[in-house]
């Protein structure tokens, strides 16, 4: 019988993850795993709401944000209908596009990073990722695919942030390297390619 594993995947936006969530969700299940793949922020109602605020559609201060990060994470952990424990707990190898080190690297720039573990540490308490896997682009490369598939750029999503939310990332994984198991793939190869050496990434720890 296979391991279920907690996947989350990490990176600044317009890094593929998306499109490398659903190739895994699809390999993993060619190879006889039971999937339920997820998303940060979630469609619940906190998760709405920062959608929202993403939009420009409600503005606050960031330590709202980050703090409504952490209500709906704790939310997506523990929900009793799809939470991921519930998930995991029936058996479920559950793939999540972002967790808790999106928000390290997110708002660490304007908020203390220590102030981010320990606000997310419930989250991590109850559930750390067997691998958080972190798809490295270039921020130009991430702009030039936003600005071509998008039609609406959210708060975040301009090239001097970007730049620093990588960097941030960075410090994050550094920090935390001991505590948390962290493949850093470089995402400017090709789909296949990264496709290929996650799912290998992967199912190397299924067996």
């Amino acid at each position: 019988m296979k391991k279920n594993l907690f996947i989350a995947f990490e990176g600044i936006d317009g890094s593929g993850k998306s499109t490398q969530v659903k190739l895994l969700k699809e390999k993993l299940s060619k190879d006889g795993h039971k999937i339920y793949s997820t998303f940060e922020p979630t469609d619940s109602p906190i998760g709405s709401l920062i959608r929202n605020i993403f939009n420009r559609r409600i503005e606050t201060d960031e330590r709202a944000i980050a703090s409504l990060f952490v209500a709906d994470r704790l939310d997506h952990l523990l929900n009793k209908t799809n939470g991921i424990v519930k998930k995991m707990q029936e058996g479920y190898t559950v793939i999540t596009d972002r967790y808790y080190f999106s928000s390290y690297a997110y708002h660490s720039a304007t908020i203390s990073l220590d102030w981010l573990i320990e606000a997310n540490s419930l989250s991590a308490n109850i559930l750390k990722p067997d691998l958080n896997i972190y798809i490295d682009i270039d921020p130009e490369i991430s702009i030039e695919r936003l600005n071509s598939e998008r039609s609406n750029i959210e708060i975040y999503e301009n090239i001097e942030n970007l730049k620093i939310v990588s960097k941030k990332y960075k410090e994050a994984f550094v920090r935390l390297g001991a505590v948390e198991n962290v493949f850093l793939i470089d995402g400017n190869n090709s789909i296949n390619d990264l496709s290929n050496k996650i799912f290998d990434k992967v199912q190397s720890m299924s067996k």
